[in-house]
């Protein structure tokens, strides 16, 4: 193709790219080195019969007229990461200085509200991506061994999850292991113990919110890969079978490096979307025991101070995290096309 011809071929999706993904972050980034401006206070004397009393009040019109000639806000650079509801730097390092072991520095610094989302975050991320990917691959190969009568009726059901709106999702299993749901309640029988919840205790918690993202978003993974072994080639396959290679060995030695263009494609995908876990905190009323950074940008823009800055802030440590993520993968995803150019 021309260099031209790909010029107007390409210029619609770059300038869509400009408008939708590169002007907001460039927004975002600005918004999170200003903040707020500050309420200009006045002092005001009020004379009465019985003396004078000094009164402070908000001088409406200096505040406003503050807020046109900055309306990003007041100038702080990289104050705002670096504050106690991020990156917390100060804080950080007094825990360091005055813990006594390392596991009193971490018990102090996971109380911390961007370390504590971070670690939810991170767990649930590196737990709930593989484990889709393992379990959207066995649902695969076992609908791909399938009669093709059934398989239809199979995969209908299998994309069940995906198909339900993910807080619909969550507030349906949030019903479910209420202590008077189906599974609070077998729970409580299979424990012997009728006080037993799970939304009381912070490591169950997770655990929910963990068995309800593999349930989630392992439909997708599923798809890709039954998708991939319908493009297995059969002369390979039979070739192994004929040189005896177990069905182990044949899923180890010819589906696995078949598709793993595929496994790369859905890790990609699932981190990003792992890393930015909102709805089922949300669905399951969890933020006492688990918040992640989105949930935080949430909770700074909503109630009746928008803290837009702080959630800027946040936004942008959250885009740093994906791109930190998802740099390994994207590095062997070069090297493997370099290798093959």
């Amino acid at each position: 193709m021309k260099h031209r011809t790909f010029f107007w071929f390409f210029l619609p999706t770059a300038l869509a790219m400009m408008l939708f993904i590169a002007l907001p972050i460039v927004s975002v980034v600005t918004q999170s080195l200003h903040t707020a401006h500050d309420q200009v206070i006045i002092e005001v004397e009020n004379c009465g019969p019985f003396g004078c009393e000094k009164e402070t009040s908000v001088d409406t019109a200096a505040t406003e007229s503050l807020r046109r000639e900055q309306p990003l806000g007041k100038w702080v650079g990289t104050d705002i990461y670096f504050d106690r509801g991020h990156l917390a730097t100060s804080e950080v390092a007094d825990a360091w200085t005055k813990s006594q072991s390392m596991d009193e520095f971490l018990s102090t610094i996971i109380n911390l509200p961007f370390y504590r989302a971070m670690s939810f975050t991170l767990t649930y991320t590196f737990v709930v991506t593989p484990m889709l990917i393992i379990l959207g691959f066995m649902i695969a190969v076992s609908v791909n061994a399938l009669n093709q009568r059934l398989k239809g009726l199979v995969i209908f059901f299998s994309l069940l999850p995906m198909i339900v709106t993910p807080l619909i999702g969550s507030l349906i299993l949030f019903w479910m292991i209420d202590s008077r749901g189906v599974i609070g309640s077998a729970l409580q029988w299979l424990a012997g113990d009728p006080d037993l919840s799970l939304k009381a205790s912070t490591g169950l918690t997770w655990i929910m919110l963990m068995v309800y993202g593999v349930w989630h978003a392992a439909p997708f993974a599923f798809v890709v890969f039954y998708a991939g072994l319908q493009t297995l080639p059969q002369d390979t396959l039979e070739s192994a079978m004929i040189d005896g290679a177990t069905r182990w060995q044949r899923i180890r030695f010819v589906v696995i490096p078949h598709i793993m263009p595929l496994v790369t494609f859905v890790a990609l995908i699932q981190l990003m979307d792992n890393f930015r876990v909102f709805e089922p905190i949300i669905g399951f009323n969890a933020e006492a025991h688990a918040t992640s950074l989105s949930w935080i940008i949430y909770n700074d823009l909503g109630g009746e101070t928008r803290l837009l800055s702080s959630a800027a802030a946040t936004s942008v440590l959250t885009i740093i995290g994906v791109a930190i993520l998802l740099s390994p993968v994207l590095v062997r995803t070069w090297r493997d096309f370099n290798r093959k150019a």
